[in-house]
């Protein structure tokens, strides 16, 4: 993938019915990217991968972070760019950059996923831009991510599957400085496009309104502003100015990476936990799949208040169309969504916010560019290609061993345990089997979780399982219960 000079590019003004063919395509290679790469994969390197514009047969494309950047351009570029010439006419080239944190309106939906009202304007009609969280002292400054304006908690729509993450935020913001930290650390943890980000970032942005020594940080944010004090000479001052704040925020930790930097940012959470000061987590992943962080960290984490933002059930979906649609009537006011299709959106995009806001982007695009109103039967073939099969529930780990000593009545602790008698070995080796059959764990992860046991126990369990079952078939059946049961939504 070779970077275009856009000095050398002439840009010319796509017209709508090119941008809407670019979008198109754009949300066909990222479902090849999907189904070709798998959900987890696709979930952590691709899903804040965005489309900005097409010229002169170069796709401009985005990342929040300049290590999504680094990191999709050494994995996956040579896969990207035929993908995406395939699927958007007229692309010869692909170029990725990290977006800006200060963004103007545009007559789109910004796409975001817990987003309710309108950003902040100024006099002339453009957005404010998005702040940074940071402070000074003398001759160092700790300065944090930027901090969207939009993601306050009075913008953030709250439903069934987030309320009780939305509680403890609000809890840990209003907390203050003087008082005893009541959940630490606050970890909350969701799939893609579910709010995590906007919750933490409305904490960010009351504890600043209330003149506490916040800060906001993402992993990468984290890990640049560590290696910029070691190539500065300056790490000791870093690590005690960042242990001296009250509350600090780190978002997407499941991308700290290296050998020593998740190892600073232990000490640094132990630093700051043992003197009573607030942290607040957020990752994709609960405590317990962070492979990056040693045992005790994970156990650190998972000590405080570990809460989990779910999927949106249907009355939330309903909440955030409207949101939506309220949204893109400021900018277009003739644009109107009847109550019906509201429904019928809701009801049949089941994933997150952001595909959400990319169904509310087309039916406005439907509706400003063909006239004609809106009906169920028109909303359905305007997002036609973002309704997709509802993917298997994500099988883990500690399901399995919960299922499999509940249905061969022992303990899950027993699976756990170094015990040797047949009522514990065959459940503990069928629990070996199913967590490789159903996870995408290595044999070495698998065996860490069954109580630090070698990779070459779990190779063992796996290969006796394989062959007992093809040789009995009430086995064979029961395996099979097993993993409908372990599947079905």
């Amino acid at each position: 993938m070779k970077p275009a000079e856009l000095s050398s590019t002439q840009e010319t003004a796509s017209s709508p019915k090119e941008s809407r063919l670019a979008a198109d395509g754009w949300t066909r290679v990222c479902q090849r990217l999907r189904a070709e790469f798998g959900e987890d994969v696709y979930t952590s390197w691709f899903a804040r991968l965005e489309l900005d514009r097409v010229v002169g047969g170069v796709a401009f494309c985005s990342v929040p972070t300049k290590f999504l950047k680094s990191w999709i351009q050494s994995h996956y570029s040579e896969r990207l760019l035929p993908l995406v010439a395939s699927e958007v006419s007229g692309v010869r080239s692909v170029v990725i950059d990290v977006r800006s944190g200060i963004r103007r309106s545009s007559p789109e939906i910004v796409v975001s996923a817990s987003t309710v009202r309108q950003s902040p304007t100024s006099p002339s009609g453009e957005q404010a831009p998005a702040t940074s969280a940071h402070w000074n002292n003398d001759d160092t400054a700790l300065i944090g991510a930027p901090l969207d304006r939009r993601f306050t908690f009075d913008t953030f729509l709250i439903g069934d599957a987030n309320r009780l993450a939305h509680a403890a935020a609000l809890r840990v913001a209003a907390a203050t400085a003087s008082e005893p930290a009541q959940y630490n650390p606050l970890y909350i943890h969701a799939a893609v496009g579910l709010g995590k980000t906007h919750l933490v970032q409305a904490v960010a942005h009351a504890a600043n309104a209330s003149g506490q020594r916040t800060i906001y940080l993402t992993a990468e944010k984290f890990m640049y502003g560590f290696v910029s004090a070691l190539r500065a000479h300056a790490a000791i001052a870093y690590k005690e100015r960042l242990r001296s704040i009250d509350k600090l925020i780190i978002d997407d930790v499941q991308f700290l990476r290296g050998k020593s930097i998740p190892q600073e940012f232990c000490h640094t959470l132990n630093a700051l936990i043992d003197a009573g000061k607030q942290v607040v987590i957020a990752a994709d992943r609960p405590p317990s799949e962070l492979d990056s962080l040693d045992d005790r960290m994970r156990s650190r984490l998972s000590g405080g208040l570990c809460v989990e933002m779910k999927c949106f059930d249907e009355p939330l979906r309903i909440k955030v169309v409207e949101a939506r649609v309220a949204a893109a009537r400021a900018l277009q006011p003739s644009f109107e969504a009847p109550s019906a299709v509201v429904r019928y959106i809701a009801s049949v995009i089941q994933t997150n916010g952001r595909d959400l806001d990319g169904a509310v982007n087309r039916l406005v695009a439907h509706a400003t560019l063909s006239g004609a109103p809106l009906t169920v039967e028109t909303a359905e073939m305007a997002i036609r290609d973002l309704v997709r099969v509802r993917e298997p529930r994500r099988v883990k780990i500690e399901d399995i061993q919960k299922l499999v000593a509940n249905h061969y009545n022992i303990s899950r602790p027993d699976i756990l345990s170094s015990r040797r008698t047949a009522t514990v070995v065959r459940p503990r080796q069928i629990a070996m089997y199913l967590s490789k059959v159903l996870t995408l764990r290595s044999l070495p992860e698998i065996g860490r979780r069954f109580g630090g046991r070698d990779h070459t126990t779990v190779l063992h369990a796996v290969r006796k399982i394989e062959n007992l079952a093809k040789a009995d078939t009430s086995l064979s059946e029961e395996l099979e219960l097993l993993k409908r049961m372990l599947t079905e939504q």
